[in-house]
């Protein structure tokens, strides 16, 4: 297999674990060389993101298209990944998103569906019969039980526990170290607290917070 240039978007810690994601497949087989991060605008650019290593902005892509073969989203924000790899892909059709699974993952590949610009980091654990979404991401030392469905754009930070049979619709954020529970559903765009135990199904758009997890109550002044 040919080495395939490849661009993160984005340029902050995750894309940098992004980048190292890359680094830690081509030990076991040399499929990619990382170009570097574009960025939204390069105006906005922090002291937490790896300046040195941003190529531009999206002209950028459009005037170095030849020179880039796949890409990747290095953005943990469920709502932007879905965004960003829209636009992106009907900017750019003929580019690739590959799949980026870290060596240590272990899962029913025969059994399972991995969406265009899945990122499975390291140590996830997935049992049969997953089907995990265009965009979503699910971060390190997860696990993922059987028939579970990660929507599109999904983000599961560290040591999420999904159970059996769970359905994350479009764009979801749980927490660190949170579980949902066999069967549940968790509505678009719904947010889980980290530590939290789901145990009901959460409403589209929907904050839960706690054990077991109940909708966040904002205070009025």
């Amino acid at each position: 297999m040919a080495v395939r240039n490849i661009v993160v978007v984005g340029a902050g810690g995750f894309a940098r674990e992004v980048k190292w994601l890359i680094q830690e497949i081509n030990v076991q087989e040399a499929r990619y060389h990382f170009s570097g991060f574009v960025v939204s605008d390069v105006e906005k650019l922090g002291p937490h993101d790896s300046v040195s290593e941003v190529l531009g902005d999206v002209a950028w892509l459009e005037k170095n298209r030849r020179q880039v073969d796949a890409l990747a989203i290095g953005i943990g924000t469920p709502s932007i990944r879905a965004t960003i790899g829209d636009r992106l892909r009907s900017a750019f059709p003929e580019l690739e998103w590959p799949a980026l699974v870290h060596p240590s993952v272990i899962l029913d590949g025969s059994t399972s569906t991995l969406g265009l610009g899945t990122i499975l980091c390291a140590n996830v654990v997935g049992t049969v019969n997953l089907t995990l979404a265009d965009f979503c991401m699910v971060n390190l030392s997860c696990t993922i039980g059987h028939e579970a469905l990660i929507g599109r754009g999904c983000v599961l930070n560290p040591t999420v526990n999904i159970s059996g049979g769970v359905v994350l619709e479009d764009q979801v954020l749980i927490g660190t170290g949170a579980q949902v529970l066999q069967y549940v559903r968790v509505g678009a765009g719904a947010s889980v607290g980290a530590g939290a135990v789901v145990t009901k199904d959460v409403s589209p758009g929907e904050t839960v917070v706690g054990i077991p997890a109940k909708p966040l109550v904002k205070k009025t002044r």
